[in-house]
């Protein structure tokens, strides 16, 4: 029995033991002695409970306003009562000590917390407000935050009447305003939703507020246009729309998102039509196509959520009284499918003012909104007259004159030529950035009087444009008025328009080639020449290898041997002026042409070759060259030109290569020893065993000593040889160690011993070991050598006596 309780008696396991007695003594001695009853209470942590509590009865007598006492006693209290049911009358005595301990410790925000905690745990919902009401009364207001934590867990219980929450929230709210996220996440809990949306607006409104949770203006403005979406019919009193449009001016990466919100807050309201405008409305001032999709998926969906809903009621619909007449009938089924075809056929139309709010100044898109009304001529045209009226040239992403183009070339489709005119007329009075545009006009308008076989028209176009200030270099309109000049005009008219291309210094190599093509055409051969040495003087390489080309080969055509001096000054001229790279064709064309004369200057021509060309092409100059020298039957200069091919530095393989030919040349013409020379010097530019001919020339023509002599030579070369290879390799091992960026760099040792070579103690082994298998092996590769050595030789000696 608790000793609270009247007519209680003791159980006389509950006295003190003999070990309590010192303890005893000293708490009767000084019963005030905080210090004594907690002594007393330590050594007696193995007692149980009951006797415990007398102890902290007695002590709590002698000290009421012991804080440190009523703790450990309430915590120890609270924790045997822990296992029992809270019906049990336990908890009742609990509650009692926590009344007693208040009275002295109604300052203690601890005691507070613990009995408040024990209350909610018995869900004494009535007791525990009571109680939590009155722990803010006692307690000063800078502890009240350590017991609104708790009050608001237990007005947040389920079963706790929401008029109850309601009330302590607010009173929260007065405590500490910023939790008003709380608040609204316990009233959308609770389905509040009107006042749900009243507290976030007016959280929204205040400038002050911010967010103890983190989120951004952005998220609750979401969260609010969400709430008044979803529970539209719910909620009044609030400006629904006018949140909304703030919200969409306000946050534009979620445009598309807060329209859709709007459209279906009304479509909640079966305000259909005026969602409808919504969202016409929204996919024609978004900007982007992400939120455009957004809101037409959106709209699509609404679209198809009517026309499902109209279809079940109609099934549903049993017969009604004057049932077919026409005063009945009231099925718009085929209203709503035609409204849902018209919108999916509207939506590239859509997404095209959607990319053209983006950038009204995009050509292309303005080329392709014309595309998507094809078979709409009044569509088309009206579209062209806002690009035209829309696009600034300054700002034009593209070429700003295709639109006029192809606004003439409507009407031309149309046969409508007096509007074309007129269309192209005005284009070449708009502010072009670019003087290349302007010129596209006036190329496209004489094109399209040539296609209606205006061709006086045409030129008298071109003459005027030419005449322009802005106009009068370029090239494009130059040259489209030299063709139709060539083509429609005089002779003499062509070639004003190609000299005063000229004087105006804008023409090109081709321009050059078509001038003199004219000329020749019409028999004015010495001016077409002029013109080719104008067109000379006027280019440099590579630009006038063409123009050199075309002028040596139609001079040479012309006149071939009859000035042979002026073509040569030509060709002189023409291999002076062209660099290294680009000499070689004309070399050649001269070499062609002393051919052609019979004269013996061809060679000299091929020599002066080989030194101008580039060293990738002398070697392909040399083969021409001998060629050429063994056609006319000239032994001695076709000798002289390999003797001054292989001494002439070409790389190894080259002079190898060539060296064989003129072995191979000199031993079609039996000269034994002229050809053994020439493979001797061939050795020093090729790997030693690798010289296959040489050994097959001693085969058929040599004897025993020509052979040793061969092999006597490749052994003295092959060190040689090897000794370059090795060092072309080092060479390239130094490079791409330099190229690796990622060394490892060794620290020096601290003795300064790095560069001291460290010697490595070998011992011989006996002969007894292996000395058997090293002599064998040295007799075998001995046998090997003069084997193959007395093989070659007897081969050599069979062959002869065969």
């Amino acid at each position: 029995m608790s000793p609270s309780t009247p007519n209680s008696t003791i159980v006389a396991g509950l006295y003190p033991s003999e070990d309590d007695l010192p303890y005893e003594e000293e708490v009767l001695r000084a019963p005030l002695n905080l210090k004594n009853w907690w002594h007393y209470l330590i050594a007696s942590s193995a007692a149980p409970f009951e006797k415990r509590q007398i102890i902290y009865e007695r002590a709590l007598r002698a000290l009421p306003g012991s804080f440190k006492l009523w703790e450990a006693y309430l915590r120890e209290r609270t924790d045997s009562v822990r296992h029992l049911a809270v019906s049990h009358s336990s908890y009742e005595y609990l509650n009692n000590t926590f009344e007693r301990a208040l009275i002295t410790m109604h300052r203690m925000p601890r005691i507070w917390t613990m009995y408040l905690a024990s209350l909610t745990d018995q869900r004494l919902i009535t007791r525990s407000r009571r109680t939590f009401d009155r722990a803010l009364r006692a307690l000063p207001v800078t502890q009240h935050n350590r017991i609104w934590s708790s009050y608001l867990k237990l007005v947040s219980l389920p079963g706790v009447p929401v008029e109850t929450s309601l009330r302590v929230y607010r009173r929260y709210l007065c405590f500490d305003p910023l939790h008003v996220e709380d608040f609204i996440e316990f009233l959308i809990r609770s389905e509040r939703w009107q006042e749900a949306a009243d507290q976030l607006a007016s959280a929204l409104n205040d400038d002050s507020f911010y967010s103890v949770k983190g989120k951004t203006k952005h998220q609750l403005w979401l969260e609010l246009c969400n709430l008044l979406t979803k529970h539209a019919t719910e909620i009044s009193g609030i400006k629904v729309d006018a949140i909304i449009r703030g919200g969409i001016r306000k946050f534009t990466d979620a445009v598309g998102r807060l329209w859709t919100s709007l459209g279906e807050y009304y479509v909640r309201r079966g305000l259909y039509e005026k969602a409808r405008d919504v969202f016409e409305e929204g996919m024609s001032t978004v900007v982007t196509a992400r939120d455009f999709s957004v809101i037409f998926d959106a709209y699509v969906q609404f679209e198809q959520s009517v026309l499902a809903v109209k279809l079940e009621a109609g099934e549903e619909t049993g017969k009604k009284f004057l049932e077919g007449c026409w005063l009945n009938d009231d099925d718009d089924t085929d209203l709503r499918l035609a409204r849902i075809e018209k919108l999916l056929d509207r939506r590239a139309e859509l997404l095209n003012s959607v990319l053209l709010r983006q950038n009204p100044h995009d050509v292309e898109q303005w080329h392709r909104r014309v595309k998507l009304f094809e078979r709409d001529l009044a569509r088309q045209a009206s579209t062209y007259v806002e690009a035209v009226k829309t696009v600034d040239p300054a700002k034009a992403v593209g070429k700003p004159h295709t639109l006029w183009v192809g606004f003439a070339k409507l009407y031309e489709a149309y046969n409508q030529l007096e509007s074309a005119r007129e269309v192209f007329s005005k284009a070449t009075q708009a502010g072009y950035s670019s003087s290349d545009h302007l010129a596209g006009v006036w190329c496209e308008w004489a094109e399209m009087e040539l296609r209606c076989n205006n061709f006086k028209k045409a030129v008298e176009l071109m003459r005027r444009a030419t005449a322009e200030t802005k106009l009068h270099k370029s090239l494009r309109l130059w040259s489209f008025y030299a063709d139709l000049e060539e083509s429609l005009g005089t002779l003499e008219s062509a070639r004003a328009v190609y000299e005063r291309i000229l004087d105006l210094r804008i023409a090109t190599p081709q321009i050059i080639l078509n001038y003199a093509f004219l000329l020749e055409e019409n028999k004015y051969f010495e001016d077409a020449f002029r013109v080719y040495e104008r067109g000379v003087r006027m280019f440099k390489y590579p630009h006038v290898r063409d123009i050199w080309v075309t002028y040596l080969s139609k001079f040479v055509e012309r006149y071939g041997k009859s000035k042979l001096e002026r073509a040569r000054e030509l060709f002189e001229e023409a291999v002076r002026q062209a660099p290294a790279r680009e000499v070689k064709p004309l070399f050649l064309q001269y070499a062609k042409l002393e051919e052609d004369c019979g004269l013996e200057q061809e060679m000299v021509v091929y020599e002066r070759a080989v030194k101008a060309v580039e060293d990738s092409e002398k070697l392909s100059v040399y083969q021409i060259c001998i060629a050429r020298a063994a056609e006319i039957s000239d032994l001695s200069k076709v000798r002289q030109i390999y003797e001054q091919v292989i001494q002439s530095g070409l790389p190894d393989k080259d002079v190898y290569s060539m060296c064989l030919k003129y072995a191979e040349m000199e031993w079609k013409l039996g000269e034994i020893d002229r050809v053994r020379k020439i493979f001797t010097f061939a050795s020093n530019y090729c790997d030693p065993g690798s010289q296959m001919e040489w050994i097959d020339f001693e085969m058929h023509h040599g004897n025993e000593d020509t052979f040793r002599e061969m092999l006597r030579i490749n052994c003295s070369i092959k060190p040689s040889f090897f000794t370059q290879v090795n060092k072309l390799e080092k060479e390239q091992n130094v490079n791409n160690n330099n190229n690796n960026k990622e060394e490892i760099e060794l620290l020096p040792d601290d003795d300064g011993e790095e560069g001291e070579d460290i010697g490595v103690a070998q011992k011989t082994v006996p002969d007894a070991v292996f000395g058997e298998l090293v002599k064998r092996k040295e007799r075998e590769t001995k046998e090997e050598d003069v084997g193959k050595l007395v093989g070659a030789l007897q081969r050599i000696k069979r062959q002869r006596k065969q």
